[in-house]
């Protein structure tokens, strides 16, 4: 099989190029250029795919006895993952980068030139499992992806491998050693890859500018203070909101919704959090197999943690999962995922971008 393995230049990726080559396929590493200033993308361990990372991959593909490319994706990737996290949050909601760069990036443009050149496969580092088809939990429960690879198609796991998904960080970090691959002690990226400062907040207000608006107490309608724009705020956030008086129980306040129209940010108590029907759109169905009827499952709301037991069902067209126990912080424009509650919770039913909560 030919197999077309992205390399980041991270010891995932490396790995699990090295895992495909180790099965007999036809392996050719390539890197994603996604900034058009890549020297600008990585402080430390923040950041990715910058001009050092496409130096490790390469490296990583000559250890291995592999051909390697560049291909330039900055375009695409400014279009479908830069400019709609900005769009998402100027419009109150919190996209999930990561998630939309899986969908629009690795398994869509990436995926369609790569099967346009003969490719059968595209191989990544992601920490899940493929079992037949069936999209799974990665064995190592701290780095599972699962979540921000629910969205993609059956036709786009048709073409995927998930070499690592079977082995804790550790373990590959040991493996990319004894391969003699340099990047084995390389620190992971974090955070959002195209912010390397972290400053979310200073990066959408340099592209939205400011829209002030007030800091409204959810309970009493008082208002708190003043801010320069929804888009510096998300559900359930706690810090920075810009309150320079505690509330009257000395409890601390967080981000209760956002009203992007006429810029109100609402803020209250941790209790008035909790969130029991969550109610989402744009669902995708991994397996090809959409619910029917009232369907008993685990409920994931983000990245890492969030997770209930629950209840989910198609109701006009819309996802509606009521937790069995009350979520906290749910921010709509995040992705609810939903598992099969059975065998350990890690078989992906599906996946939708939630639009509304209500407790």
């Amino acid at each position: 099989m030919r197999v077309l393995a992205a390399m980041s230049g991270g010891v995932d990726s490396a790995v699990a190029a090295a895992r495909a080559v180790d099965a007999g396929h036809d392996v050719v590493g390539v890197h994603l250029a996604l900034s058009a200033k890549p020297g600008t993308l990585r402080t430390g361990s923040r950041g990715c795919c910058t001009v050092e990372d496409a130096h490790d991959a390469r490296r990583a593909a000559d250890i291995l006895g592999i051909p390697f490319y560049v291909w330039d994706f900055a375009e695409r990737f400014t279009e479908e993952v830069i400019e709609d996290f900005v769009a998402e949050y100027a419009a109150g909601r919190t996209p999930n980068p990561c998630l939309k760069c899986n969908e629009r990036i690795k398994f869509d443009a990436l995926l369609d030139k790569a099967l346009a050149l003969g490719f059968d496969a595209v191989c990544t580092g992601h920490y899940a499992r493929l079992d037949a088809g069936t999209l799974r939990r990665a064995a190592d429960a701290d780095k599972d992806q699962s979540y921000v690879l629910a969205s993609l198609t059956p036709e786009q796991l048709r073409h995927a491998m998930f070499p690592v998904g079977d082995t804790t960080k550790d373990g590959i970090r040991a493996e990319a050693a004894a391969r003699g691959l340099a990047v084995a002690d390389k620190p992971d990226s974090y955070d959002i890859c195209f912010i390397p400062d972290g400053d979310t907040r200073g990066f959408l207000e340099k592209r939205i500018g400011t829209k002030p608006g007030q800091l409204v107490d959810a309970e009493t309608g008082a208002v708190l203070g003043v801010h320069t724009g929804v888009h510096g705020f998300t559900v359930g956030q706690r810090h920075g909101l810009g309150i320079d008086r505690p509330a009257p129980d000395g409890r601390p306040r967080y981000v209760l919704s956002l009203e992007p129209v006429d810029g109100t940010v609402r803020v209250g108590s941790a209790e008035r959090l909790a969130v029991r029907e969550i109610v989402a759109d744009r669902a995708v169905w991994p397996h090809g197999v959409p619910l029917e009827g009232i369907v008993e499952c685990v409920a994931q709301v983000r990245a890492h943690g969030g997770t209930s037991p629950a209840t989910a069902e198609v109701v006009d067209g819309a996802l509606v999962v009521r937790p069995s126990a009350a979520l906290r912080g749910v921010a709509p424009g995040q992705a609810v995922v939903l598992y099969r509650p059975d065998a350990g919770g890690d078989v992906v039913l599906g996946s939708a971008t939630i639009r509304a909560t209500s407790a």
